[in-house]
C-alpha cells in the first residue's frame, strides 16, 4: 500500500456538492498517528511501519508496552498497527501521519469491525422455515438438515444459527469528499463499517 492512517468513526452527515447535490458522508477522525517503530529486512525480515493512535494513560498499559513507547520516545498510544508501505524509508520513528495525507477525490478502502448483532437464529441466517399451519411445531427452527444414506452428513460451511456481526469488514473504493486538516477529519462518501467511536483503517484503494 502507498499510504494509510488509523482513525475513529464519528458518525454520518451530509454535504452539498456541485449543483446542490446532497452527498451522504461518514466523518472519520483520522490521526494524528505517530510512528512508533520501523521494521527492516535486516532485523525483522520485512519492511513495515508501526504506528500508534489514540492517547492512553500509562496505568492502562503493561510494562512491555510502556518500555516500547519510552524506547521510541513517543506518547503512550492505545492502538498499534503495522502498515507495509511501498516507501517505508520516508518515515522515521516519531514522525506524525495526519489527515492531510489524503486528498479530496481519492479512492480509499476502509476497514473496521462490524456492529455486533448477537445470536442470530436460522431464519435470520437465511435458512428455510417450517410449515406455519396444520399443527406444525417447527415454524422458525431449522429442522432436519441431514442427507439420506449417502452422503449421510451435513457439508462443511453450511450456514447455521450463531453469532452475527463483530467481523472485520472492508469497504472498497470509497471516495474522499473532503479533508479538514486543522480538525483531523476525513469525510468519506458512503457508509463505513462499525459503530460510532470504533477504530477504522483508511488506506489507498487497491482496485482504483
Amino acid at each position: 500500500m502507498k499510504k494509510a492512517i488509523l482513525g475513529t468513526k464519528i458518525g454520518m452527515t451530509q454535504v452539498f456538492g456541485e449543483g446542490g447535490a446532497v452527498i451522504p458522508v461518514t466523518v472519520v477522525l483520522a490521526g494524528p498517528c505517530v510512528v512508533t517503530q520501523k521494521k527492516t529486512v535486516e532485523t525483522d525480515g520485512y519492511e513495515a511501519v508501526q504506528v500508534g493512535f489514540g492517547d492512553v494513560k500509562e496505568k492502562h498499559l503493561n510494562k512491555p508496552l510502556i518500555g516500547h513507547f519510552k524506547k521510541a520516545d513517543t506518547a503512550n498510544k492505545k492502538y498499534l498497527r503495522e502498515f507495509r508501505l511501498e516507501d517505508c524509508s520516508a518515515y522515521n520513528v516519531g514522525d506524525e501521519i495526519k489527515a492531510d495525507t489524503f486528498e479530496a477525490g481519492e479512492k480509499v478502502d476502509v476497514s473496521g469491525i462490524s456492529k455486533g448483532k448477537g445470536f442470530a437464529g436460522p431464519m435470520k441466517h437465511g435458512l428455510h422455515r417450517g410449515p406455519m399451519t396444520h399443527g406444525s411445531k417447527s415454524k422458525r427452527v431449522s429442522g432436519s438438515m441431514g442427507m439420506c444414506s449417502f452422503p449421510g452428513r451435513v457439508f462443511k460451511g453450511k450456514v447455521l444459527p450463531g453469532h452475527m456481526g463483530v467481523d472485520k469488514v472492508t469497504v472498497q473504493n470509497l471516495e474522499v469528499v473532503q479533508v479538514i486538516p486543522e480538525q483531523n477529519l476525513i469525510l468519506i462518501r458512503g457508509a463505513v463499517p462499525g459503530a460510532k467511536g470504533g477504530l477504522v483503517t483508511v488506506r489507498n484503494a487497491v482496485k482504483a
